[in-house]
């Protein structure tokens, strides 16, 4: 009897190692990957399919707790951002000190390990590009590994499934003779419904009615990064822009994956044969149901950003720029009450979200805001509490843009860290919805800041929409109001992350912001907004709105300067908003030191300071309050 115990304890034992149940983290290195040869297509493929298939197997073992992390995306500047943020919390005391770590030899030994934990892979087809979308959504319902099929002797595809390890397929998205399944003619397999005329867009068609249609989806969730076509043309821009490793969060969420145009007025770039706006329509109809699965209370997040520099812009042979196209796709998903967490091209590599999703966050992080006696103390208000101007010009910057998983944390090891932060007052502007993929940058931030970091909302809110998109009536959905939606989602996050300021509204080609719309950001974002659509100043009720001014992009100080003492000279109020993108706290300390030396009488406040002034010098002028002040 006691030897049938210890042979049951050592199995237990034996079993909850080999499922990781033990709680250790399962290390895979794909560091050497960038070193690849880019112009090498065998390397690109090698590169494609092991970040393909690890990033679809982390979003299944890691999505009830973090078990498996990988080493890979390297920043602008070279470091590994990755290797950063897990020495970060390895640190004695931090989350992850005492953990088990075992090191593996590389993917097929993953596959090993947790094979308990997956069905088996679906394996899609290389020569049509969506299908790879297609498996990443799949993986993420059925539980399954994503595999490009490819017959020679060194692929994945023979490694793990002809041969090897050979696990079994459980979905083809590729007739397994290496065929086509998805042709654009006749009719769509398994669904029985006519082709699109598309081979792109036939794949989606097939998803749609088996999955997303069916209920299968996590409609809350949704993920827009650039399918195979990547593989066309790796070179265009940072080499870990396939975005492969970004996939794993949203497969855990078991989220629909889409790389769509936005543009109704012609064919995609990347399917010229397409009939004009057939993606378009593809992506308002998955949009659509998402939405109604939602039943129009919650908000679809999606993950992404246009590829720009690959698709659907001037940039590959389409009518659109860049920044428009960001637009419009940021217009149409507005219209179904989705936003998106924009990880865009340059900066747009994230991996191990669906690690980090289990981070332990504190429940509040909370912010002081400043009193009146404070404000008078310091010599701001006069002793009947109105605004002491003495010719003074009050500045503030947008520090920005941190709308974005991927961008806050690359940009950490080099900007937040950087040794002069907090050497001038610092609004800086971070999507409180970010804390969904990474809760650790988050709260690194809050646990560092100093007295002269404060933190305000990103553009636009709890994630990146047009809000006059949620107001009717709504172009292009025709849809019911979403400000109700919207005011209650940011509500939540603005509450746990002690925001009370909307850094900068994006309106974009939506309409500006209707009183509606106003009174949606009074609930949650008390304390100030700055939109596009709205007059120079405005006092809504108690909570101050400013017109967004300009954006500073000199990385000269001496030249930023001078273009904001111009801008300065031509408002006709002493209050001063502008915008700079990933500038490092040495180039906000030396602007502000060049605008004194210009100006004395220029003033860099903190936001509570800032927004505060300007409230109570609306109260005090009434033209200013209801809008009636012009531009010089």
């Amino acid at each position: 009897m006691k030897n049938f115990l210890y042979l049951v304890i050592f199995l237990c034992a034996y079993s909850l190692h080999v499922a990781g149940a033990d709680h250790t983290i399962y290390l895979l290195d794909f560091r050497y990957l960038n070193k690849y040869d880019l112009h090498d297509p065998a390397k690109v493929r090698s590169i494609w399919d092991l970040l393909h298939a690890a990033a679809t197997l982390q979003g299944v073992v890691n999505r009830e707790s973090p078990r498996l992390y990988i080493r890979y995306v390297e920043n602008e500047r070279g470091q590994n951002v990755d290797d950063y943020w897990w020495k970060k919390y390895r640190q004695p005391g931090e989350w992850l000190a005492d953990r088990d770590t075992v090191v593996l030899s590389g993917l097929p030994e993953a596959l090993r390990i947790f094979r308990r934990e997956i069905d088996g892979v679906v394996v899609y087809d290389p020569a049509v590009a969506s299908t790879s979308n297609v498996a990443s959504s799949v993986a993420g319902v059925e539980n399954l590994v994503a595999v490009r099929y490819d017959s020679s002797p060194s692929s994945l595809y023979t490694q793990i499934v002809a041969e090897g390890l050979q696990l079994p397929v459980r979905c083809w998205l590729v007739n397994p003779d290496g065929s086509s399944m998805f042709t654009g003619k006749g009719t769509i397999p398994d669904i029985g419904k006519a082709s699109t005329g598309s081979v792109k867009i036939d794949p989606y068609v097939w998803f749609m009615e088996k999955y997303l249609k069916a209920g299968r989806c996590n409609t809350e969730y949704a993920a827009y990064y650039i399918d195979q076509y990547w593989r066309k043309a790796p070179l265009r821009t940072v080499s870990n822009h396939h975005q492969l490793t970004n996939h794993d969060f949203f497969v855990s969420k078991k989220a629909f994956f889409f790389d769509l145009s936005p543009w109704a007025d012609e064919p995609a770039t990347d399917d010229p044969g397409q009939r004009v706006g057939l993606d378009c329509e593809m992506l308002k109809s998955m949009l659509l149901e998402a939405y109604q699965q939602n039943g129009g209370k919650k908000f679809c997040y999606i993950g992404g950003f246009p590829s720009w520099a690959f698709k659907y812009t001037k940039h590959a042979q389409g009518r659109h720029d860049d920044v428009p196209t960001e637009w419009e796709f940021s217009r149409i998903i507005s219209a179904y009450n989705a936003f998106k967490d924009a990880d865009a091209i340059g900066l747009g590599a994230l991996a191990n979200a669906s690690f980090w999703q289990h981070f332990p966050l504190k429940k509040r992080y909370p912010q002081r805001w400043v009193t009146h006696e404070e404000l008078k103390e310091r010599g701001y208000l006069n002793e009947d509490g109105t605004v002491r101007l003495d010719g003074r010009e009050f500045v503030i910057f947008y520090v920005g843009d941190y709308d974005a998983s991927a961008w806050t944390a690359q940009t950490t090891p080099y900007l937040w860290d950087h040794p002069d932060r907090g050497k001038v007052p610092m609004m800086w502007a971070i999507s409180p919805v970010l804390a969904e993929r990474v809760p650790m940058v988050m709260h690194n931030y809050r646990m560092t800041a100093s007295e002269n970091d404060y933190f305000v909302a990103a553009d636009n809110g709890a994630g990146y929409l047009l809000p006059g998109m949620l107001q009717q009536p709504r172009a292009v959905s025709g849809l019911p109001s979403g400000l109700e939606a919207w005011s209650r989602h940011c509500r939540t996050y603005y509450r746990r992350w002690g925001l009370s300021v909307t850094g900068f509204v994006i309106d974009g080609e939506a309409p500006g912001l209707s009183e509606e719309g106003l009174e949606c950001y009074r609930r949650f974002s008390p304390n100030g907004i700055v939109p596009q659509k709205v007059p120079l100043t405005l006092l809504y009720k108690d909570m101050p709105v400013l017109r967004s001014d300009y954006d500073i992009t000199s990385p000269h100080p001496d030249e930023a300067a001078r273009v904001m003492m111009d801008r300065i000279s031509r408002r006709p109020v002493p209050f001063h908003w502008f915008r700079a993108i990933l500038k490092s706290p040495s180039w906000y300390k030396e602007v502000s030191d060049e605008l004194h030396r210009q100006n004395p009488k220029i003033e860099w406040l903190d936001a509570p300071t800032f927004f505060e002034l300007y409230r109570l010098y609306l109260q005090q002028n009434e033209a200013a309050a209801k809008g009636e002040i012009q531009m010089k």
